[in-house]
C-alpha cells in the first residue's frame, strides 16, 4: 500500500503533461495562419563560363588575322586575353583581345552576366528578362528606320542614289562612299542595306534563333580625321545569363570603311558558339 499513492503521483504527473501537450497543439492550431509565401524558382545557371578560355583557338585566329603573324611568343600572349576587372566572378566575368595587323586594328570582348533576383517574389529569369529589356531598348533598335522621304523605286533606278547610307556615327550606315564615278551607293561594301533594296538587311535588328532573345547593333564612328572604327555587338539572354559580344575594326586608311556584313557574320557566328558552351 506504501506504493499506491506513487503510482497514482506518477499517473496523475503524466495525464497532466498528456493534458498539456495537447493544449499546446491545440492552442497553435487554434491560431490564425500567416500569409503562405512562394518563392519565385532560382535560375539555370549557377555558374559562369571562363570568358578568356571561352572562345575556342581556332576561332580567335580568324577574328584576330594580325596575331597569327607574331612571333609565337606574342601569339599565345595576344590569344590569351586580358581578363574585365570584375569584384565578382561569380556574377559577371569578361576577357578581351585586340590585334594589330598592316591593314587594320581588330577588338574583340565578351562579358557575361549571371542575374540573380534578391526579390522572393521574382525569379532569376524574369529579372534577367527585365535587364536585356533594358539593353535592347538603350539600342534603340526601332529608331534604326528607312530616313523619310518618296516611295521606295523599284530596282534598276538610276545610278548614283543613295540608299541606307548616313553619316559617320549613324547606326549601321557606313556614311557616303565615292565609287569610282563619284556616285554613293547604299549597297557598297561597308554599308547596310536596306529593305527593298535587293540587298541583304545589315541594320541593327532583334536575332531569331540565338538563346531566348537576342539583337544585333551596328555603330560606325570617326573621331576626326581618323579612320571610321566599326563596333558590332551582338547581345543575347539565355536563362538567366547576359551575353554580350563587341567586335570592331579600324581600317588603316582612312578612306576605307570597315565590312559591315563581315563583321556582323562573325560576331554573330561567335555568340553562337558561346551559347554552346553556356549550355555545356
Amino acid at each position: 500500500m506504501a506504493y499506491v499513492p506513487g503510482v497514482a503521483l506518477l499517473a496523475a504527473l503524466a495525464v497532466g503533461c498528456s493534458a498539456g501537450s495537447d493544449g499546446s497543439a491545440s492552442d497553435a492550431d487554434s491560431k490564425p495562419g500567416g500569409p503562405t509565401v512562394t518563392t519565385a524558382p532560382p535560375g539555370k545557371y549557377r555558374t559562369l563560363p571562363a570568358p578568356c578560355r571561352a572562345v575556342p583557338g581556332s576561332t580567335l585566329k580568324d577574328l584576330l588575322p594580325g596575331v597569327a603573324e607574331l612571333p609565337q611568343q606574342q601569339q599565345e600572349k595576344a590569344f590569351r586575353g586580358s581578363p574585365t576587372v570584375t569584384y565578382d566572378t561569380d556574377r559577371k566575368v569578361g576577357c578581351s583581345w585586340k590585334s594589330d595587323a598592316p591593314d587594320s586594328t581588330r577588338n574583340l570582348s565578351i562579358d557575361f552576366e549571371r542575374v540573380v533576383s534578391y526579390d522572393p517574389a521574382v525569379s532569376d529569369d524574369d529579372r534577367a528578362r527585365t535587364l536585356y529589356a533594358k539593353k535592347e531598348t538603350a539600342a534603340d533598335l526601332s529608331g534604326v528606320t528607312t530616313p523619310p522621304g518618296p516611295p521606295e523605286k523599284p530596282a534598276g533606278s538610276a545610278a548614283g542614289e543613295e540608299t541606307g547610307t548616313g553619316k559617320p556615327g549613324d547606326k549601321g550606315s557606313a556614311g557616303p562612299s565615292p565609287s569610282a564615278s563619284g556616285s554613293t551607293s547604299g549597297t557598297a561594301s561597308g554599308t547596310p542595306g536596306a529593305p527593298g533594296g535587293g540587298s541583304e538587311d545589315l541594320r541593327p535588328r532583334v536575332l531569331d534563333g540565338l538563346g531566348d532573345a537576342a539583337f544585333l547593333d551596328d555603330l560606325l564612328t570617326r573621331a576626326g580625321s581618323t579612320a571610321q572604327h566599326r563596333t558590332v555587338s551582338v547581345v543575347f539572354r539565355t536563362s538567366n545569363v547576359i551575353v554580350t559580344v563587341r567586335y570592331g575594326e579600324q581600317p588603316a586608311l582612312v578612306t576605307k570603311v570597315p565590312d559591315s556584313k563581315e563583321l556582323q557574320e562573325k560576331a554573330q557566328a561567335l555568340a553562337r558558339k558561346l551559347a554552346e558552351v553556356i549550355s555545356e
